[in-house]
């Protein structure tokens, strides 16, 4: 996927680095330390852009739940530090429960079509045939544009809003305007641009978040830890078999109750793919009928079978954690 280059942002990047203040001694106000914590992360992850929801989740974590109200307030240089050291710990922490997938643009995939003939004619075909909507067997060159945004980047080709010489590019290759071109022509002025392409994005990567979510037991640590939430947890499992939803009379109707409420939990959606469907058999695998249904309808018996059951998934997903669609 993008060049086969995919690096996951779990935090780690931020914890190694050595902080250093800005060279002046004057006050810094809390916007600035924030603006300056955010461009030293954004530094340290590739240089992409924090998005929204993790810099807000960090920011509560610190404690900042309108960073307008004060963003003006000075601090003196201990507390700048203070903050700075804070903010990126709380980035960083943001990052170990829900880490990011980066992907490399390198021109690595590019450079393997074009080095393939079949493959390029294939792609080129495939591409004039649907820009050609009429099917008049005609394109413009401008459609090249549009060729590109077709490829995308599963095959290696970034957003122009990510890699804006692609514009510089087209131009210095003339493929601007209405002139018509046949689906041989199309590929001939294809080919040369593809080539510049790989090889600019070989000289500057282009690295972008992926939506990709990573479930690698972190969450279900934090919920094993919390006597209170798994408390709470059974609660709602009793509550559901007495509301007379799947009930708990054994373990495979558990089971059921956990891939109901895989989200909030940290666990992988049971129906992500065949490997998640496995791992939940191994991990039920050991527990099946441990429990006899009568067992199950004590609050203790079945806090205790719970907590067995995710710290076997913990230690799984720590081990070999799962990918899934962000949006699943």
């Amino acid at each position: 996927m993008s060049d086969g280059v995919l690096t996951i942002l779990d935090g780690s990047q931020l914890r190694s680095l050595v902080l250093s203040l800005p060279g002046d001694n004057g006050a810094l106000t809390v916007g600035e330390v924030l603006d300056l914590a955010d461009s030293i992360a954004s530094s340290a992850l590739f240089g992409i852009s924090l998005p929204d929801t993790l810099r807000r989740s960090a920011l509560l974590l610190i404690h900042v739940d309108d960073v307008g109200s004060f963003s003006s307030t000075q601090l003196d240089r201990g507390q700048v530090s203070q903050y700075l050291s804070d903010y990126l710990a709380a980035i960083a922490d943001q990052l170990k429960d829900d880490p990011l997938v980066i992907a490399t643009l390198n021109g690595n995939i590019l450079r393997l079509f074009l080095e393939d003939e079949d493959d390029f004619a294939m792609i080129a075909e495939n591409l004039f045939t649907d820009l050609d909507a009429e099917d008049k067997g005609k394109i413009s060159k401008g459609e090249i544009r549009n060729a590109l945004v077709h490829m995308g980047v599963d095959m290696g080709v970034p957003p122009f809003s990510e890699f804006p010489q692609l514009n510089d590019i087209l131009r210095k290759h003339g493929a601007e305007g209405e002139e018509e071109l046949g689906q041989a022509q199309f590929a001939q002025l294809l080919q040369p641009i593809l080539q510049e392409l790989a090889d600019a994005l070989a000289e500057k990567p282009v690295f972008f978040i992926q939506n990709i979510k990573v479930i690698n037991g972190s969450k279900l640590k934090k919920i094993l830890a919390d006597e209170e939430e798994l408390d709470h947890i059974v609660e709602k499992m009793l509550e559901e078999k007495h509301t007379g939803k799947d009930g708990l009379g054994n373990v495979e109707l558990l089971r059921g109750f956990l891939e109901r409420n895989w989200k909030g939990l940290g666990l992988p959606p049971s129906e992500a793919n065949e490997a998640v469907v496995l791992l939940y058999d191994a991990v039920f695998a050991d527990v099946k009928n441990h429990k006899s249904a009568a067992e199950l309808e004590k609050k203790d018996e079945l806090g205790k079978l719970l907590k067995e059951i995710l710290h076997k998934f913990a230690e799984q997903l720590e081990a070999n954690p799962v990918y899934h669609d962000h949006d699943h």
